[in-house]
């Protein structure tokens, strides 16, 4: 895989840019150097960016979140993210899936999740009285899947449905590994659960994406995600190219940090445990 030095190096073959948020723009608390930078200069360029994120949280709670960490508006076209897509499914309930769950709903997740609920004709009730979980993912940066295996176990037996509303496994959070709703999802569904996932790697969410890109050329599309199995899994699915950012998810693995790129041998050895997936780049951070 090619290793590059700047964001500028390819950005001149894509009109669109599908872009991970937690592990390229952030690290869940500050903006990483240099990505308001990237951004600014993909707009002055004439580009246009969606940022795509496996958060629970609503796309407008994102842009706030962004705001605050130094991330202006005005630097991206548009936020997509599985909360929101979620937010949709349990709004329209187009997806049959979705208009059998009921309104009798658990969350599995913390307060600060629920604005999820928002606008939503939905009951939040206690597991024995539930139709279906609401899983956002752990209440504490320390918690395990241990924690909550008891509770799952229970809704196992009560054959609950359960609607993920982030798909990823971990995030890496100030430089530690958090747990994410994805791996209770995984916990679930090795057991027989019946989950539905809306974000990466679903292609769903994606064509959301080419949507407000509104590029007809999907080949001029770019996708920018710092893991294999979503963001250059949910590219690949897509049909479209990809860029590995190193600095997140498997910064550890590579032995690298934000903004230095990857060694090349270190980085071939994890290419190798995904031989089905090809980004066209590794790129140490969103840097232009």
């Amino acid at each position: 895989m090619r290793i590059i030095d700047s964001l500028r190096e390819t950005a001149g073959d894509y009109d669109g840019f599908i872009i991970d948020l937690w592990g390229v723009i952030h690290d869940g608390s500050v903006a990483y150097p240099g990505a308001a930078d990237a951004l600014s200069s993909l707009r002055d360029a004439g580009k246009k960016v969606v940022l795509l994120s496996n958060s629970p949280r609503r796309a407008e709670s994102l842009v706030a979140m962004m705001k605050a960490m130094g991330i202006p508006r005005d630097l991206y076209h548009a936020v997509m993210s599985s909360g929101e897509a979620v937010h949709a499914e349990l709004l329209t309930r187009k997806d049959p899936w979705f208009a059998r769950l009921g309104r009798r709903c658990h969350h599995v997740g913390p307060p600060r999740d629920l604005h999820l609920f928002d606008g939503l004709d939905l009951d939040r009730v206690g597991l024995e009285d539930a139709e279906f979980l609401l899983n956002t993912g752990p209440d504490d940066v320390e918690d395990k899947v241990e924690d909550y295996a008891p509770m799952l176990d229970r809704a196992l037996a009560l054959k609950l449905p359960m609607i993920c509303a982030n798909p990823d496994l971990v995030v890496i959070h100030q430089g530690h590994e958090m747990l994410c709703a994805g791996a209770l999802a995984a916990y679930y569904q090795e057991k027989g659960g019946d989950v539905r996932y809306r974000g990466k790697p679903d292609p769903a969410i994606y064509q959301t994406c080419f949507a407000l890109l509104a590029i007809k050329d999907h080949a001029r599309i770019l996708g920018i995600g710092d893991a294999f199995h979503t963001d250059m899994a949910g590219a690949h699915r897509a049909g479209i190219d990809s860029l590995l950012c190193t600095s997140g998810i498997h910064a550890e693995e590579l032995g690298t940090v934000y903004g230095r790129p990857p060694e090349a041998e270190k980085l071939s050895a994890l290419a190798a445990k995904h031989p089905h997936l090809r980004p066209i780049a590794a790129i140490g951070g969103l840097i232009w």
